[in-house]
């Protein structure tokens, strides 16, 4: 379910990507590519938390699997992204990518409560939400 509910929440990142360069955006779409590779590159440590909650040792073929389920919506989104664009159709696929990403940090919630690390969790909530700001400034500095 994590690797699903991040998975929707990329769909959205692709179709920003695809909207970008379909309204000839080009270095906006470049941008986005490298923002959210670089943001994505840690979504797999979300899709595997729970597994390693519970001691689950899975297969190489399933970690695949949930990599393409949790990574592949972002190339169709880009995709879909590129030829469809209808700001109705977008802010409903960014209203399900927000639902979806938070019930991923729910869940995740979840564990590092189980874990006991009530002070780690909240110490690193905050270095996100300083990074996603900081993340913001660049992006608005950088004129998109």
């Amino acid at each position: 379910m994590i690797a699903i509910g991040i998975g929707l929440h990329n769909f959205a990142e692709g179709l920003a990507i695809g909207n970008s360069a379909a309204k000839g955006e080009i270095s906006l779409a470049v941008l986005l590519v490298i923002g959210f590779g670089l943001h994505n590159a840690t979504e797999g440590f979300g899709i595997v938390a729970l597994l390693a909650a519970e001691n689950v040792r899975p297969s190489w073929s399933s970690l695949a699997l949930l990599g393409l389920i949790g990574g592949g919506p972002t190339f169709v989104g880009t995709l879909v992204g590129q030829h469809l664009v209808n700001d109705a159709l977008s802010i409903a696929f960014l209203g399900l990518a927000a639902g979806s990403i938070l019930y991923v940090i729910i869940e995740l919630l979840a564990v590092a409560r189980r874990a006991a690390m009530k002070v780690v969790t909240t110490w690193m909530l905050l270095l996100g939400l300083l990074l996603g700001f900081a993340t913001d400034a660049v992006v608005t500095a950088a004129g998109v």
